[in-house]
């Protein structure tokens, strides 16, 4: 036998993409919002998966891609950051991603799944809303899932980049950026855009 055959074409099954331990992974690259391109074409490189990072680096990276328009990316990072998370802040870190790939649906004119996925997400990450870890402004969030899906009308794409929230309730998270890893939030106020 000769490889296996896609059932009603009679036709080879075609061949997933593998990384190196043998799990399936697409290898298409991919735009700034995740969407696959034709193989050979060049892309925006993609999150590697399984990275340590403390709570403070996990946000501080994934505001750093929120910034930068790629909010697919962003998700990726979270989605680590809610795989390496302690039981009591799974859902939080769950919540995050979503609001992430609730913006990566609205950059792409998806409205119906980016509200979905908003809603989601400000549903997950609101019971923390009084006890806020790490800084996250639960608040903020919130109120910005709430205003862009109110209008997320399937008029057309939002600007991921522009559209962007502010993860954390911080008067300056330059340190986050530069790589401060103490997650240490004392001093920190919350900012007008958040």
């Amino acid at each position: 036998m000769s490889g296996t055959r896609a059932p009603a074409t009679g036709r080879p099954a075609p061949r997933r993409d593998r990384d190196e331990e043998g799990r399936a992974r697409n290898a298409r690259p991919r735009d700034g919002l995740g969407r696959p391109l034709p193989y050979g074409s060049p892309g925006v490189a993609r999150q590697p998966e399984g990275v340590p990072r403390t709570p403070a680096q996990s946000l501080a990276e994934a505001q750093r891609l929120l910034d930068d328009g790629m909010p697919f990316h962003a998700h990726e990072v979270l989605e680590d950051a809610w795989k390496a998370a302690p039981e009591a802040e799974r859902e939080l870190w769950r919540g995050l991603a979503q609001l992430a790939v609730g913006l990566t649906h609205a950059a792409r004119g998806n409205a119906v799944g980016g509200t979905s996925l908003l809603d989601r997400g400000a549903a997950a990450i609101a019971p923390y809303a009084d006890a806020a870890p790490h800084g996250i402004d639960i608040a903020g969030l919130t109120a910005w899932a709430g205003e862009l899906t109110g209008r997320l009308t399937g008029s057309g794409a939002v600007p991921a980049a522009e559209t962007a929230p502010r993860l954390r309730a911080t008067g300056d998270d330059a340190g986050d950026r530069a790589g401060d890893t103490t997650g240490d939030d004392a001093g920190d106020g919350p900012t007008a855009d958040g």
